[in-house]
């Protein structure tokens, strides 16, 4: 296996299947339960532009030239506070700690990129999502002995290891983006 990290856009031709099948477990899991356009709608609530950098950023894993998981994180309401959006599987590649990996790189990327905290939330049918991110250190912002059909979206937060020497390479680095 050869697997390799890209930071690319959602509207690169390699992310396409993987948001497609992402697209379709959102409405199976949730069909219109929000409101008629379901999944469609909420896959095209962003820009892709808030997946760029400097603000943001879009990973694919890629197993033999083909996207087998991904995600994104583009900035929350305050400038040190990343969102992480869409970290998903391919239905073929589960149970392998990919979406362990995606979070891995997710959080470094946005330590690179001068965050210090990290905001998410997930569904509230997605059971995996809220395993995956209480077991990666993520605070849960929501009483997590209650039904979670009756909180809808569950929010988790999580400080990353951010020093003063990473904060100056990281606006360098944004300076010269902005630059460019």
């Amino acid at each position: 296996m050869s697997d390799r990290f890209i930071y690319t856009t959602p509207l690169d031709p390699l992310a396409k299947p993987l948001i497609d099948e992402l697209t379709f477990e959102y409405d199976s899991r949730y069909g219109s339960f929000y409101d008629a356009e379901g999944a469609t709608k909420e896959m095209n609530r962003y820009a892709p532009e808030v997946f760029a950098p400097p603000q943001g950023n879009f990973l694919l894993l890629l197993r033999n030239g083909e996207a087998i998981a991904g995600g994104a994180f583009m900035r929350h309401e305050d400038e040190g506070t990343a969102e992480l959006k869409r970290v998903w599987t391919h239905s073929e590649h589960r149970r392998q700690g990919l979406a362990r990996k995606i979070l891995i790189e997710l959080e470094e990327q946005a330590v690179r990129q001068g965050y210090a905290r990290i905001y998410l939330t997930t569904g509230f049918r997605q059971p995996e999502a809220v395993a995956l991110y209480l077991t990666n250190g993520y605070s849960a912002l929501f009483d997590t002995t209650a039904d979670p059909e009756t909180i809808r979206k569950l929010p988790f937060e999580k400080s990353l290891a951010f020093d003063a020497y990473a904060a100056q390479r990281a606006i360098a680095a944004a300076t010269l983006q902005g630059a460019a």
